[in-house]
């Protein structure tokens, strides 16, 4: 895909409590953005911080021109964020990064780069993770080959949501409308022509982690749920295996009682059995349980976000009519309040 000679590109940076982070963050991407021979614009999303972030975005937007604000009703989570961010962006291309500075800011010119070479999705593939613990990189590693494994869409492994799109990626993505929100999937999902560029990943500049090991479990089971039906084929198969073994066992016991006769009665032999194959029936309607909710919050047709504050940046180019288009009827579904 040609690109014009003038882009225009926008970042979009989703936070939640990054006060004591964002303004290092701006700092050095902002040294990035003025190198680039492009217009630039910063979507700042505030996802309900409750520790003065909003007011870091608001003074830094006084300063800058270039930064955008989209201030969040509440706390709706990353993935909700990133496609907050992604809806208001203007850009030929967008960049998506956490304000964290674990992903360096300086690898966007590698990212932009690319872009222009043709690709519509550059994301940066994770060579080293510093500062994280083996727990982590560990339970990191598997994830990804598993989700590979029992998925259609093949999700680029160590790979998180750092990234370029171009405007015909975003336009795409803006389609996808789904509650339950895996964007590592969906950055895949869409296909167009994809390249990675690899980078070592820094430690978190300052404050701390959201996410914890509760939140990493419950991100996993959402990525697998969402992008496979795995789970309810190995509770399929397991429930049939299950069956098959106890018939046959159920038969062996009927031959030997009809032939021997079976003076001892098999009490323990039988408790084991009933616990064992409880469980196995919990863990099947668990498995489909976790299906069926999320085709209940999906059928209620909720919008993903409501918007408390729309702050734009400075002058940006004309949208063509249809993205335009296409823009406004986001706003109006999304949930624009006034502010």
């Amino acid at each position: 895909m040609q690109q014009s000679a003038d882009p225009w590109l926008s970042v979009v940076v989703p936070a939640y409590n990054e006060r004591e982070v964002l303004d290092q963050f701006h700092q050095r991407l902002g040294s990035v953005l003025d190198s680039l021979p492009a217009g630039t614009e910063i979507v700042y999303v505030n996802d309900g911080s409750n520790d003065g972030t909003i007011g870091v975005m608001r003074r830094l937007r006084d300063l800058d021109p270039r930064v955008a604000i989209i201030d969040l009703s509440r706390n709706y989570g990353k993935e909700i964020a990133l496609t907050a961010g992604l809806d208001f962006a203007r850009g030929d291309a967008v960049v998506v990064i956490d304000a964290d500075l674990q992903d360096p800011p300086e690898l966007i010119r590698d990212l932009v780069a690319h872009w222009r070479e043709g690709y519509d999705v550059v994301y940066g593939k994770r060579a080293a993770r510093d500062g994280e613990t083996w727990v982590k990189k560990v339970t990191a590693h598997y994830f990804y080959r598993f989700i590979r494994f029992v998925s259609k869409v093949q999700i680029p492994e160590d790979t998180g949501d750092f990234r370029l799109l171009s405007r015909r990626g975003v336009d795409s993505l803006k389609q996808l409308r789904e509650q339950h929100r895996f964007m590592k999937g969906l950055f895949a999902w869409i296909g167009f022509p994809q390249k990675a560029v690899l980078y070592r990943r820094d430690p978190r500049y300052a404050g701390e982690t959201k996410w914890n090991y509760w939140r990493l479990w419950n991100f996993a089971i959402e990525g697998i749920t969402s992008f496979s039906i795995a789970p309810l084929k190995l509770a399929s198969y397991v429930g049939l295996l299950t069956a098959v073994v106890a018939f046959t066992y159920g038969a062996y016991m009927l031959v030997r009682t009809l032939l021997f006769g079976n003076p001892v009665p098999g009490y323990p032999s039988l408790l084991m059995v009933i616990l064992f194959l409880g469980g196995l029936q919990l863990l099947a309607l668990g498995v489909i349980g976790e299906y069926l909710g999320r085709m209940f919050n999906e059928t209620k047709r909720r919008p993903l976000y409501y918007v408390q504050e729309c702050l734009p940046s400075g002058p940006r180019p004309p949208m063509p009519a249809r993205s335009l288009e296409r823009t406004r009827d986001l706003e109006s579904s999304a949930g624009v309040g006034p502010g």
